[in-house]
């Protein structure tokens, strides 16, 4: 059983109930911020289930250099610690080097290490070394074994306020595939396990010049995850994901969460019940 962490007074781990890190790709605006978390958080609601409201400021690993990034560190920071405090529920957003960490420390809860740097040790250093939650994505390119190296690098700080995430694993090219072995693997580190239902179904730069993905998917790889018995579960989520600046083709529309949220919570007590 993995330990539990504190989160802003949300218990992850053990035998806790999932815990939902959702929301937009990427930062859009205040106001898109706003409904966004509402939306989601009222989605969250008959089941009780406890939000991490999810967004990017930077993304630094778009396909293309013609791709938005977001709106940077000074706007975004600022956008997601209005989320924080009007909404009252945690925040978290990636960080690619090690001068964002303390910076972004400050506006959110939750420091994100993306996949691709999973292995950068001063990343995870200076991200351990804030104090902040951490939660950091297995590179698609890593076995689940070889997360037990990238989480002593950020225990070695002191901080074991560790989450260990899943998003697939590189097949072929412009393809990832979900091994549910990995995840019963990595929570024997003992650290509480995420599992990343919406990239695991991207197809990494699977337009030539943007990602693909098949969302449709998502909810199965979902429901897969819980029933194996995860610690959270990560779901990006749009309006309108057809036409989001960033990974639309595998986001949950937002009027979907409720009904999906209903159903992995369900699977999630059956699961946890022995």
């Amino acid at each position: 059983m993995t330990k539990i962490i504190d989160i802003n007074g949300i218990k992850v781990g053990g035998k806790e109930p999932f815990m939902l890190i959702a929301g937009p790709c990427q930062l859009e605006s205040l106001e898109h911020a706003r409904m966004m978390a509402e939306r989601i958080l009222e989605a969250c609601e008959p089941t009780g289930t406890k939000l991490v409201f999810k967004s990017s400021y930077d993304k630094a690993n778009r396909s293309s250099l013609a791709n938005s990034r977001g709106m940077g560190p000074d706007e975004g920071l600022g956008i997601l610690s209005k989320i924080r405090d009007e909404f009252g529920c945690p925040v978290i957003t990636d960080v690619h080097n090690d001068r964002q960490c303390a910076p972004a420390a400050e506006a959110v809860d939750v420091l994100q290490i993306p996949a691709f740097l999973c292995r950068q040790t001063d990343l995870l250093l200076a991200a351990g070394e804030t104090g902040a939650a951490i939660n950091v994505k297995k590179g698609q390119f890593l076995a689940p074994w070889e997360m037990t190296n990238v989480a002593a690098k950020i225990a070695s700080t002191g901080n074991e306020r560790i989450m260990l995430c899943d998003r697939g694993t590189s097949f072929g090219y412009n393809t990832l595939v979900s091994d549910f072995r990995g995840l019963p693997i990595m929570a024997a580190t003992g650290y509480p396990v995420v599992f990343d239902a919406t990239h695991s179904v991207q197809q990494p730069g699977g337009h030539g010049t943007t990602s693909g993905g098949q969302r449709e998917f998502a909810p199965v790889l979902a429901r897969a995850a819980v029933a194996v018995g995860v610690s959270a579960l990560f779901i990006e989520t749009h309006e309108d994901p057809d036409n989001a600046p960033c990974d639309g083709p595998n986001m949950i529309p937002i009027e979907e969460m409720k009904a999906l949220i209903g159903n992995l919570a369900r699977y999630d007590s059956i699961s946890k019940e022995s």
